[in-house]
C-alpha cells in the first residue's frame, strides 16, 4: 500500500471516530495487549471508569466470539484451548458522543441461520429481559459446539446501550462475512 493510500485509509478512521482498530490473526495474547492499549486509550480520553469498563467488556467478548468462532482459523499443534488464531476485524471508536465496538470475521454458511435467529432473539429483548435470560443461561449446559458458556452475545447485549447491530455478507464460498456493532 502506498503512503497516500494508507494515510487516507488513516484519516477515514479518524474522521469515523476510530480509537482503535485491529485486522488480522488474533489471538488470546493479541487481545490482552490490545486490551492493555484500549485502557490507556480510554485513561488518556479520562473516560468515565463504568463507561470504559462497559466498553473493555464489550471489546473482550468480541474479541474472544473472532478467537472462537471465525472460519479462518490456525490451531498449532498441540495447542491449548486457548492457544487458537483466528482471522477477523475489530474497532474501537466514538460515534455521536458513544462508544461503539464492532467486529468481523467469516463463519461458515451453515451456522448463519442459527446465529441470526439468537441475535434476533437477544434484540428483542428488554433490559429486564435479558438479566433474567442471561440467569437462565448461566444455569443450563453451553449449546453443542459452543467453546465458552454459551452468554457472550447476551453480555454484549446487556452492556450495550441500544440493541446490537448485525449483518451477514455472503462470500459466494459457503462462508459469510459476520458483522457485529454494539453502542456503550
Amino acid at each position: 500500500m502506498l503512503a497516500s493510500e494508507f494515510m487516507a485509509f488513516h484519516e477515514a478512521s479518524r474522521r469515523n471516530g476510530i480509537i482503535l482498530s485491529f485486522g488480522g490473526d488474533l489471538s488470546e495474547n493479541v487481545l490482552f495487549s490490545l486490551g492493555e492499549v484500549l485502557k490507556l486509550r480510554m485513561q488518556q480520553g479520562a473516560t468515565d471508569a463504568a463507561v470504559s469498563k462497559r466498553v473493555f467488556s464489550v471489546f473482550v467478548e468480541q474479541a474472544q466470539n473472532i478467537i472462537r468462532y471465525s472460519a479462518d482459523k490456525l490451531v498449532p499443534p498441540g495447542a491449548a484451548p486457548g492457544g487458537m488464531v483466528s482471522a477477523g476485524l475489530i474497532v474501537v471508536g466514538v460515534e455521536d458522543g458513544r462508544f461503539f465496538v464492532a467486529c468481523g470475521n467469516e463463519v461458515p454458511g451453515e451456522h448463519v441461520t442459527a446465529l441470526r435467529a439468537r441475535l434476533d432473539h437477544i434484540a428483542g429483548l428488554s433490559g429486564d429481559e435479558l438479566r433474567q435470560y442471561y440467569r437462565e443461561r448461566l444455569r443450563q449446559p453451553a449449546d453443542e459446539g459452543s467453546l465458552g458458556g454459551s452468554i457472550g452475545l447476551i453480555e454484549i447485549a446487556r452492556r450495550a446501550s441500544a440493541p446490537v447491530e448485525y449483518e451477514f455478507q455472503a462470500r459466494g464460498d459457503d462462508r459469510c462475512f459476520f458483522c457485529l456493532k454494539a453502542f456503550i
